[in-house]
């Protein structure tokens, strides 16, 4: 793992889980540290997911039976000596395993123990299944995804899974690694997605006007405005509307002609007008292919930005010029974010095939007590 990355000498044991914590342990990776997934033995592919998925970039594969007594030995051998853990099991299933906290922070004091979970650690939901979306909406952040009277918008899992799940852990993660450096006493990070899904909506909170019950609409004033939506084109494609401060609704209208019309010009924040607006400016937009869009308000501050396919992405010059999209053996990868100072972003590490490095790893382990250092060190 090169040594100039932000990251670099942190160690992570990534018990194999789905969604969140592989994503999770993903990023650290990106950011430099050494993280060794434990995949579990199986005999064929998982039914959704890529033999070799994009959140096994990065890391080490070692393909253990944790029920067996010997195997589950050999993770706690790599756990005396990691930074932290990651897992995302249900409540309970890691201490029926024999690997709860207790036992792992016993044999590692300075361990850093990262949960994931839905619902928590605690609770009436804790041990309850559950997905993305049944998160969020007990969270009270699919609330306001739609304007009133219209049902709650399903959302990219990048809002629970993601957002309120995976990034919630990496914080937990480093905040217990920096607290161990300087106390040297580990800790166990509950980082479940109800929990930052709810804190994430302390931003809507703090808007004027936002209520905390009632019509969905009035708690979120970037759903149902006019100047907040996307719009169809004459070719299908979309293009994204969001100029919420006056000085950018004033260029955005005068961009399409409208800066005098007395309708849009005196009723901005009106909600009583947004619906009617809306089926102006879909109108308005529904005249022109997306490409016309782009041009006409293209170097403006309107706020108006065409809805591109990652594909497209790929292919924008501002994905050009920032290289934030990869192709890797044909497929599509985001590089590592955020970015460092000084420090020229990596191209996307390589997918370890499951159990690729599971024969050095066990190897080095047996001729010594301390961490299996990567052969890229």
């Amino acid at each position: 793992m090169p040594t100039n990355r932000p990251l670099a000498g942190i160690r992570i044991v990534e018990v194999e889980g789905i969604g969140p914590g592989p994503f999770a342990a993903m990023m650290l990776a990106d950011l430099g540290a050494d993280v060794i997934v434990v995949h579990r033995p199986r005999s064929g592919p998982v039914v959704g997911l890529k033999e070799r998925p994009v959140t096994d970039r990065g890391k080490r594969s070692l393909v253990l039976d944790l029920k067996s007594d010997a195997e589950r030995d050999v993770l706690l051998k790599l756990i005396a000596h990691a930074n932290g853990l990651i897992e995302g099991f249900r409540p309970g299933v890691m201490e029926r395993l024999g690997l709860g906290p207790d036992i792992c922070l016993a044999v590692n004091p300075r361990l850093v123990y990262g949960r994931m979970t839905g619902w928590g650690q605690d609770g009436p939901m804790a041990e309850r299944a559950g997905h993305d979306l049944n998160y969020i909406a007990m969270a009270g952040a699919l609330w306001s995804s739609a304007p009133e009277g219209d049902r709650p918008t399903v959302p990219p899992t990048l809002v629970g899974d993601i957002g309120g799940g995976a990034l919630y852990l990496v914080v937990g993660m480093l905040s217990g690694i920096i607290a161990a450096g300087r106390t040297g006493q580990g800790t166990v990070v509950d980082a479940a997605i109800y929990d930052g899904a709810a804190h994430m909506q302390n931003l809507l909170m703090s808007i004027a006007g936002g209520v905390e019950d009632g019509p969905s609409a009035q708690a979120n004033p970037l759903v149902g405005a006019h100047w907040s939506r996307t719009y169809r084109c004459a070719d299908g494609g979309f293009v994204s509307v969001q100029c919420l401060e006056p000085k950018f609704y004033t260029e955005f209208l005068g961009k399409l002609g409208l800066a005098e019309d007395a309708d849009f010009v005196n009723h901005q924040f009106d909600q009583a007008a947004w619906p009617h607006l809306s089926d102006r400016l879909a109108q308005v937009f529904a005249a022109q292919k997306r490409s016309y869009w782009e041009q006409l308000f293209h170097g403006s501050d309107a706020c108006v930005a065409p809805v591109l396919s990652p594909r497209e992405a790929f292919s924008h010059p501002q994905n050009v010029a920032r290289q934030t999209w990869h192709e890797v053996d044909g497929s599509l990868q985001a590089a590592a974010a955020p970015r460092f100072d000084g420090h020229t972003p990596a191209p996307p590490a390589d997918i370890r095939a499951r159990g690729q490095d599971s024969d050095a790893i066990l190897a080095a382990l047996s001729d010594h007590s301390g961490w299996p250092e990567s052969p890229e060190n």
